[in-house]
């Protein structure tokens, strides 16, 4: 199997998360995501709303001050509102600060960057380092089926001087604390696993085993949708019912979530 191969292969297990993940509102399908309605009065002279969500979009309406607002959708840092009126426009955040809530107090914003972070359900990585004393690259997608728990599937290819292998497996990983900048994770899985020694050699026999592996890691959201990761795993062939072999790796490389 290429490596092509597998990165088309990964790519079909993100299509099939797709779905699960599209499940969104449906007037957020458009827009962007849903938040919960919520009123806010302006503060400032006035609150400009323009047609859509960025500076190139006319302004339309202006809101005065000590209108009421209401918050219906977000899309980056533009909010979606609603007039007392019935007007329906997009303003910028930076707008939005200066209104106030039911309460009276300032209404503050929480990053967005850190808000998709916390949401994030698939992502889809590579990565590059050494199994056992080789090189190896791999590519990788997981789902998030809960806060702390997500499942993920891994495609490797290591290129020895006297072998090359290639191998897959799937596993569940545990990221107890799933909600920080930086996270680490542990988890365990199962697979395949495939040699293939240079025909030049003597004896060369291909090795196609089951596989097992155990792995420690962390990662750290570097900003936007992209996170960093390293990674150390303990492989475990089972080339025989009497014999095993073990082997350790270590990688890091970049994934992005959506």
């Amino acid at each position: 199997m290429t490596f092509a191969r597998c990165f088309t292969a990964l790519s079909c297990l993100l299509a099939l998360a797709g779905p699960a993940h599209a499940q969104q509102p449906a007037a957020a399908a458009g827009a962007g995501p849903a938040i919960v309605s919520e009123q806010l009065t302006v503060s400032d002279p006035f609150l400009e709303m323009r047609t859509g969500p960025g500076r190139g979009y006319p302004v339309f309406f202006v809101v005065a001050r000590g209108q009421a607002v209401v918050v219906e959708l977000r899309h980056t840092d533009w909010y979606k509102l609603r007039a007392e009126g019935g007007q329906i426009g997009w303003v910028h955040r930076k707008q939005l600060e200066t209104t106030l809530t039911a309460a009276g107090s300032s209404k503050t914003f929480r990053d967005i960057a850190l808000d998709d972070y916390l949401s994030r359900r698939v992502q889809m990585g590579a990565a590059w380092g050494r199994f056992k004393s080789e090189p190896m690259l791999k590519v990788y997608a997981s789902y998030k089926l809960s806060d702390t728990l997500s499942l993920e599937g891994d495609l490797g290819q290591v290129q020895g001087v006297f072998s090359g292998t290639n191998f897959w497996h799937v596993g569940l990983h545990s990221e107890p604390w799933s909600d920080q900048r930086l996270s680490p994770f542990f988890g365990a899985g199962v697979g395949q696993f495939k040699n293939f020694p240079n025909q030049s050699l003597v004896g060369a026999t291909n090795t196609d085993a089951k596989l097992a592996h155990a792995i420690v890691g962390a990662r750290w959201h570097l900003t936007e949708r992209f996170v960093l990761r390293a990674d150390w795993a303990i492989y475990t062939a089972f080339v025989s019912d009497q014999r095993s072999t073990e082997y350790r790796a270590v990688t890091a490389g970049v994934s992005f979530f959506f």
